[in-house]
């Protein structure tokens, strides 16, 4: 018989404790956020979609390791590695990224990627519209994650112009 009192009143505690925790919410203000019109606030470490990074020089820092890729559990990451020459130099190591695909399809967001990358080539961006109607639109190719030059720095030589100076 004590033993049940004890149990009923260890359950009206717990539910007193949850109405507790829902009056108190209940109180407190919304919080609304206008997102068509302001952009939204993300938390620092949001994972958002890819970003290939380039280095201060305006070179990409992807020298198509393949760890990437390989980290993937999602098999979601596509790379086609080139070799930089004297007159093609897209990337600071002996390799670029000639093809490089993320497809969103597949991607789980999960980080591995970026943790896996040496060379921090590859990040989290806070990009989060990535929703589409028509799937073969994630597939996002290399030109659309890469980060702009940065103001001051030498546009990498890329095959096309460097095949016209022949």
């Amino acid at each position: 018989m004590g033993n049940n009192n004890i149990n009923v009143l260890g359950a009206a505690a717990a539910i007193v404790k949850g109405m507790g925790v829902t009056l108190k919410e209940m109180m407190s203000p919304t919080v609304t956020e206008f997102y068509p019109e302001e952009p939204p606030k993300f938390e620092e470490r949001y994972r958002g979609a890819h970003v290939l990074e380039r280095d201060e020089n305006g070179m990409e820092k992807c020298v198509a390791c393949f760890l990437c890729a390989a980290a993937c559990p999602a098999n979601c990451i596509y790379i086609e590695a080139a070799e930089n020459t004297d007159q093609v130099r897209i990337s600071g190591g002996e390799r670029y990224a000639k093809v490089y695909n993320i497809d969103y399809n597949r991607c789980i967001f999960c980080g591995y990627c970026v943790e896996a990358c040496p060379t921090d080539a590859i990040t989290h961006g806070h990009g989060f519209e990535v929703a589409s109607y028509n799937t073969s639109t994630l597939i996002k190719r290399k030109e659309d994650m890469l980060v702009p030059v940065p103001a001051g720095a030498k546009p990498p030589v890329i095959a096309q112009e460097a095949a016209a100076g022949h």
